[in-house]
Formats: structure tokens, sequence, C-alpha cells
């Protein structure tokens, strides 16, 4: 669960006049436009999309939570397409690949005109063992570890300033970070259908207190798409993390997998996929900035964009809701409030 403080720069200019999206082979994504409707982060001055291009799993494998081997052509290929189609911030953090995945979104700004780049989110505080790839990393928060890793990530990403620059996790040893840091401008836990527990405290917290929400594995790192299957986790690669999460194993894989075949009907309802109602849901909710989504193929993206354009019914919110219930999925609230306005006579 991240925390961050940003720091001021100027924006790239998106045109406001909306195009057809296009996917695979040029065929139109239905009912999409590469104008996407942008939230502010809270009091930050950060005006974002409301999915964002997450770049954990482009770190590739062969450390404690990584997906299993990942094309570095393929990365830059997947963050073209969710730039092309209207995302303007991509998350990563120096821990994803131990500093591959900002290494390949830095290899992406270098070949993007200045006036294309988009806003770069980025974290600290997770520091790995050199000798011991596969070591599950410690939690400092020490001023000087903290600049380290900020200069650290500024030569990787290639960049001059970061947009965003988050605390990957709390202290383990209890360092105090909060006078320093006064207000906080985001935070960025994990929510999704099955994991729902921080709507009922701190995203509520954060709407108080203007502090934006950018929420990670809305699709639950993949559960709640299209195609996932049990099947799929077999052919997990060894070092792919999942591999060892509870949501992938019996008897939760199988209350989730019936969650998202629930979200069929909905999908098709707005002609959408279930990626889409899935990530619309975390974006549904007062409080909730942004979404971060994962991709690792340009196709993937095509599959998800147009959560960014749907706007989910108080109907669709209220079946989704009772799905939670009758299929056990998960743990935390079920249904976000809807804020209604009135149209004056």
């Amino acid at each position: 669960m991240a925390f961050a403080k940003t720091q001021e720069r100027e924006q790239p200019e998106f045109s406001n006049r909306p195009q057809p999206i296009r996917g695979k082979m040029g065929a139109t994504i239905p009912g999409h436009t590469n104008s996407l409707l942008k939230r502010c982060l809270g009091s930050s001055g950060l005006e974002i999309t409301t999915v964002g291009f997450g770049a954990w799993a482009l770190g590739g494998g062969d450390w404690a939570f990584g997906w299993g081997p990942q094309d570095d052509n393929a990365s830059v290929a997947t963050m073209r397409r969710a730039l092309e189609l209207g995302v303007n911030w991509i998350d990563t953090a120096a821990i994803y690949g131990l500093g591959h995945s900002e290494e390949v979104v830095g290899r992406l700004l270098r070949e993007l005109p200045a006036s294309e780049r988009p806003l770069i989110f980025t974290k600290c505080g997770l520091i790995w063992d050199e000798h011991n790839r596969m070591a599950e990393p410690h939690r400092v928060l020490k001023p000087e570890s903290i600049r380290q890793e900020c200069e650290a990530s500024l030569r990787r990403l290639g960049v001059e300033r970061i947009d965003l620059y988050q605390f990957h996790w709390p202290d383990e040893a209890g360092m105090p970070v909060e006078e320093a840091i006064r207000h906080v401008d985001s935070l960025q836990p994990p929510f999704s259908l099955i994991r729902r527990d921080v709507a009922a405290r701190e995203i509520t917290w954060c709407a108080e207190h203007g502090t934006g929400v950018i929420c990670y594995s809305p699709m639950q790192s993949g559960l709640l798409t299209d195609t996932f299957s049990r099947e799929r986790v077999a052919s997990f690669a060894p070092d792919d993390w999942r591999r060892r999460s509870p949501e992938f194993q019996e008897p939760n894989v199988g209350h989730n997998l019936a969650l998202r075949d629930a979200l069929r009907p909905i999908a098709q309802r707005h002609d959408t996929t279930v990626s889409a109602v899935a990530i619309a849901w975390t974006i549904a909710w007062p409080g909730v900035t942004g979404a971060i989504v994962g991709a690792r193929s340009p196709q993937q993206v095509d599959g998800w964009i147009g959560a960014a354009s749907l706007e989910l019914t108080s109907t669709d919110l209220e079946e989704i809701a009772a799905a939670i219930e009758r299929t056990g999925a998960g743990t935390g609230p079920t249904l976000p409030t809807i804020q209604k306005t009135t149209e004056a006579a």
C-alpha cells in the first residue's frame, strides 16, 4: 500500500477531440474514444485518466514477486498501446524486477517526444538483496535510503523528476514519516471485487481528507478477466508469485471464478468485457481517483480500456453486490454509493 507526495511539472497536452479507439488489425473498439475522463489526484494538482498503466509485470521473473518471463519489446509495445488509447500515466516501482521495470519504462520514454510523455509514478522503500534475488525485500524508509533510491530511479527512468514518488509500504522498523509528510497526496491500496476491505475505512478517509486514491490490482492479478481458468494457474511460470497466492488456490479460486462468471451478463449488456466491468466497479467507488491496470500485450490493453468510459448503473452495482454475496468471493463492502445528480426542469 503506497503513500505519496508529488512534484509539479507541466503535463503533456492531449487532444480534447474524441477519436475512435481501434483494436487489433484496426477494428474499432465499440463505444470508446481516446479522450479519456480525467480526475484530480487529491490536492496534488495532477489530472490523471481514470485508468493508468501498471508496470509491475514488466519487471519479468527471477525475483520474489515476479510474473515469469516477459519480453521487453512486447512491454514497450504494450505501454505504447495504452498511451495511444489515451492513458496519461504509468505506475512502476524500483522493486519491480529489481529495477528492470523502471529501465523498460525509461526505454519507452527515450523513444517518445517530450510532448507525448506520460506522467511517471514510481515507489521506494523496498530494499532487495543483491545476492539473493528471490528473497523478500526489506521495508526501509530511512531518509538516506529514500534519497539513494530516488537517485537510482531517476537514472533508470532517464528523467529529471518523478511526478508522483510513493512509499511502497510502511517501514518495518517503525520509522516515523507522517510529520515530515504533513499531507498525503495519494494512497495506493489493493482494491478489487475480491479484495474490498479498504472500502470500509481507508478510501472513505482519503475522500474526507483530500487524498487521492489510485488502486492496484483491480482485476485481482488476472482472475477477473474474460479468459482466466483453473488450468491457467497450472501453466504459470515456476517463479510467478501467483502460484503462492491463496486467491489462486482452492477453495478461493472457485469462488472468485464464479464471481467472474456472474459479471458476463453485465458485460454483454454494455457491449464490453468482464475485465472492463471489474475495473469500472473500483472506479465507481466515491473517493477512488483511478485504477492501475496491468497488461503484458497490446491486446490485453484493448481488453480493459473500455473501463475508462463505462458507467455502471445502480442496477448493475446491485447485481454485482448480490453476486458477491452469492459466490462468497473475497471480503469487504459490496456496494458503492452512487452520487446522483438532478437535472433542472
